[in-house]
């Protein structure tokens, strides 16, 4: 009989090692995204697992302990009742029964307070290795172009960068572990009800491969229903993230029936798209209940058979009992990951979608500027926003000296915003360069370049943080007196000497509070603590009255002294600042020179935009 039972023993840990081998096999996922196929083979899930679980090693080798004990006290416990069991119906010493009750106690209690442990050292492992991937996400969808931007809604990418993310925090932190420690667990069990009965073992060893065979093929049946769920969510959140911010027009047009059917009808969608995932995905769970349910009648059936036949006593029974209900864990376990690993495939092809997506704009060689006011000249510049899309400018040319100011003029879409963004290379151009001191500011390094620009705006942001936040952008380097000076040369001293918390009050979203007038002279202020080289000032002060104007103009021409500057302007007060002028038509030149000159030369454009007024151009 022992070589019987070797023989058995060694053939139920091949088997259980070549089911294992096969759940883990390099299989792959292949999912196409605009015609490229992104691919997910299990070399890429340990790449996301080594990446955002490596930082955390001590903590993963703390809970590989903890459910290595956990394992170990939960096989202990029915050896402990068998041995109760067996010696009360031998009539054995009381003191020895007690002893075992109360050690019973003892391990029960332990195993508890492992488990908590091991939970809460998962959840710590998970919420980390989530936050450092939703901080990738975040970091690399704020590096990608604007054009990125226009397809994805903010709402859309919150979803995919934080309700996506979420799903991932088991897969994390427990994926592989439980996993493991579910196969391990299935072993133990399975080699001690060997050394219970053979038979019994065999009963089990059977049922555990032909449920851990069915778990295999129905493991990818779910990630095409998850996806449409991930996918329907961040249309929820795009659609609502649009409405909340556009209540105004909502309310004044009576819309409200429309957006609440429209949201009814992406709820729908989305209960649609759940009810399919969580059909296909739970298939491998019911699967699993019935082939469990056939494996305990059979070895109860055969346990109650031997002990009739005296072969077996009655605490074998109850170990039999107790590791059928046992092995339930384990294979309810490696189910319940199998849709879990579904969902997590899922948020991983919408994660690696967006980490997939290259931006176009690249970093220069590191060319370095000089301190102090810079030149700029556009050398017959040439750009359209798509391949199949006009020009939006053709062979501009022109050139601001270092310490100038340019007068920007032109209808609305004649280029103007474009050029603006040109200069800040959020686009580069399809054609001819831009030059900053004679270097093309595409040897420079990106953030390097924007550091030397600052920009104004009639459409102000303004975070729900503390002002100083607001006007640092979180840069705690910068000390309060120089963000009290830049609020004093605005013209905010008095509002802001009305702050209930100073530099620490909270300002509201979406500008709630402020006047346009207050939120543009804050966006001054950034400027000045950014102390930039080229200021570009885009029609930032046409949605200001007279007097906060009046107010700004003192302050900006203090910004403006020494530096290189672009007016946009749609008022001829403000040109008056400024030394050249550059009349836009349709993305080109159609008139640029001295201001002084050009207002002189009655045959200019500029002179008879100066006699009608600049509302027949804009």
């Amino acid at each position: 009989m022992s070589s019987v039972m070797r023989l058995l023993l060694w053939h139920q840990v091949y088997s259980i090692s070549i089911s294992f081998s096969l759940l883990f096999s390099d299989y792959t996922v292949i999912h196409a995204v605009k015609g490229v196929p992104l691919v997910l083979s299990f070399a890429g899930y340990r790449a996301w697992l080594l990446r955002y679980v490596r930082p955390h090693m001590r903590q993963v080798l703390l809970l590989t302990l903890l459910l290595g004990g956990s394992i170990i006290l939960k096989v202990v416990q029915p050896q402990l009742v068998r041995f109760f069991i067996d010696t009360a119906r031998e009539t054995g010493p009381f003191q020895f029964l007690l002893v075992l009750a109360l050690l019973f106690l003892g391990v029960a209690l332990l195993a508890q307070v492992v488990s908590l442990a091991e939970t809460y050292v998962a959840e710590n492992i998970g919420v980390r290795a989530t936050n450092m991937l939703r901080s990738d996400l975040l970091a690399h969808c704020l590096r990608l172009d604007p054009d990125f931007h226009s397809v994805h809604t903010p709402g859309e990418l919150t979803q995919r960068i934080d309700g996506d993310v979420s799903t991932l925090g088991s897969f994390f932190s427990r994926f592989v572990l439980d996993i493991a420690g579910n196969v391990v667990l299935l072993l133990v069990i399975l080699t001690l009800s060997f050394f219970v009965d053979w038979r019994i073992g065999l009963c089990l060893l059977f049922g555990s491969l032909l449920l851990l065979g069915a778990l295999l093929l129905l493991r990818d049946v779910g990630v095409k229903g998850w996806r449409e769920v991930s996918a329907a969510d961040a249309a929820i959140s795009g659609f609502l993230e649009e409405r909340l911010s556009g209540l105004e027009d909502i309310r004044a047009h009576n819309a409200h029936t429309y957006v609440l059917r429209r949201l009814a009808e992406r709820a729908v969608q989305r209960l649609r798209a759940t009810w399919k995932a969580s059909l296909l995905g739970m298939t491998g769970f019911g699967v699993a209940e019935i082939l469990f349910t056939l494996v305990l009648a059979v070895s109860l059936g055969l346990g109650g058979y031997l002990y009739m036949q005296g072969q077996i006593s009655l605490g074998v029974i109850y170990v039999i009992y107790a590791y059928t209900q046992l092995l339930q864990q384990p294979l309810d376990a490696l189910a319940h990951e199998m849709r879990s690993f579904q969902e997590a495939t899922a948020s991983i092809l919408r994660s690696q979608e967006i980490l997939a997506t290259e931006q176009k704009i690249q970093d220069g060689r590191g060319a370095t500027l000089p301190a102090g006011p810079l030149s700029l000249s556009f050398e017959r510049i040439t750009f359209h926003y798509s391949e199949d899309a006009d020009p939006v400018l053709h062979e501009l040319s022109f050139t601001v000296d270092a310490g100038k100011k340019l007068g920007l003029v032109g209808r609305t879409g004649s280029g103007k915003t474009t050029i603006t963004r040109l200069l800040f290379r959020l686009y580069d151009p399809t054609a001819g360069r831009i030059c900053l001191n004679g270097i093309d500011i595409r040897e420079l390094a990106v953030t390097d370049l924007r550091k030397r620009i600052g920009m104004v705006t009639q459409d102000i942001q303004l975070f729900h943080a503390s002002i100083r936040d607001n006007l640092t952008f979180f840069d705690e380097s910068i000390p309060d007196h120089r963000v009290e000076e830049a609020l004093a040369l605005v013209g905010l001293a008095a509002w802001y000497k009305r702050q209930p918390e100073g530099l620490s009050t909270l300002l509201a979203p979406d500008n709630t509070g402020l006047s346009a007038g207050e939120a543009q002279l804050l966006a001054f202020a950034r400027v000045f603590l950014q102390d930039p080289q080229i200021v570009i000032l885009d029609e930032a002060s046409s949605r200001l009255d007279p007097a906060t104007e009046h107010e700004i103009e003192r302050a900006m021409t203090r910004l403006l002294e020494g530096r290189t500057a672009i007016l946009i302007a749609h008022r001829l007060h403000t040109l008056h600042l400024v030394d050249d002028i550059l009349i836009l038509s349709d993305g080109r030149l159609s008139e640029y020179g001295e201001r002084r000159r050009l207002a002189e030369d009655e045959r200019s454009q500029f002179a008879r935009l100066l006699r009608m007024g600049m509302e027949k151009l804009v």
